[in-house]
């Protein structure tokens, strides 16, 4: 595995790599490797040539009174992982090196932040439209790989991509649990032991609530309703939002049909969790992801 750390250095690698004839597989990342991101790396490995990975804590995604400065880092550890598991060339930039200078020009996301957790953290996915897109400039990978826990930012980067007319694969990949169905994340390891303990009940209320709309329940305001009464009896955390919407375009629906999404975010004292399921609403048993 090549580890590099400036643009330069990876476009000299990519270069090498594509006139060889590979098609690049991409998996960005914050970095704090855990399963999740390694199985985006496994899916990469099987559909590419070659497959890169980038490491790199995007300042501009962060809100003033957000974890910028204790999101965990391991970079040694990291490389460690990313390396067993396959990936060729790991592209780990400084600050500096992405951005140089004062930014004159980002991208504004128009459509889909003003629900989920975009609603809690304005300008967030601006920042991670802005990082998403140079680093595609850099990297121009065949496909570009993304877990669906972070559904909202996968529909974002989905109609980036379509909008600008970007050449390259948007790719999502299920949700990757811990064993007891808490979807894995690096923020996890801020938990303490009683709220680990709770922390299932997050995944478990969405399981109940699209069991409800598999029912045939088609009342939005239902479903909600039983996925917070779920979650406030059995955690001590604090909902940020349940929410129902239409999956990609994340619109309230008046009433479940067609594809939809049902997501929640929840605040334990030292870390944000966030889940949900995707499913096609039918009178038929729904398959959920």
């Amino acid at each position: 595995m090549r580890v590099v750390r400036t643009i330069a250095e990876l476009k000299t690698e990519l270069s090498r790599k594509k006139n060889e004839g590979h098609e690049i597989g991409f998996v960005p990342t914050m970095g704090y490797l855990h399963e999740a991101h390694l199985r985006l790396v496994d899916r990469a490995c099987q559909e590419n040539g070659t497959v890169v990975m980038s490491i790199f804590v995007n300042p501009l995604q962060f809100g003033p009174n957000e974890d910028f400065d204790r999101y965990p880092r391991d970079i040694e550890r990291d490389k460690k992982l990313a390396e067993e598991r396959g990936v060729d060339i790991l592209f780990c930039p400084e600050t500096k090196e992405m951005y140089p200078s004062p930014l004159s020009v980002t991208v504004q996301v128009k459509e889909g932040t003003d629900v989920l957790c975009g609603r809690h953290r304005p300008g967030h996915f601006d920042g991670v439209a802005t990082v998403v897109l140079k680093l595609l400039h850099m990297v121009e990978p065949s496909r570009i790989y993304f877990g669906m826990k972070d559904a909202q930012q996968v529909a974002v980067i989905e109609k980036m991509v379509s909008d600008l007319n970007i050449p390259v694969t948007v790719v999502p990949c299920e949700t990757i649990r811990e064993n007891d169905g808490l979807a894995k994340s690096s923020r996890n390891v801020y938990l303490s032991e009683q709220e680990r303990r709770q922390a299932p009940a997050l995944y478990e209320s969405l399981v109940q609530g699209a069991a409800l709309i598999n029912e045939g329940e088609d009342r939005p305001e239902k479903v909600i309703e039983k996925v917070k009464d779920m979650i406030e009896a059995k955690t001590d955390g604090e909902i940020d939002y349940v929410e129902l919407l239409s999956y990609p375009d994340l619109k309230p629906v008046e009433s479940i049909e067609g594809r939809v999404i049902i997501a929640a975010a929840l605040r334990f004292e030292k870390a944000r969790l966030i889940d949900n399921i995707t499913l096609e609403a039918s009178r038929k048993a729904a398959a959920a992801y």
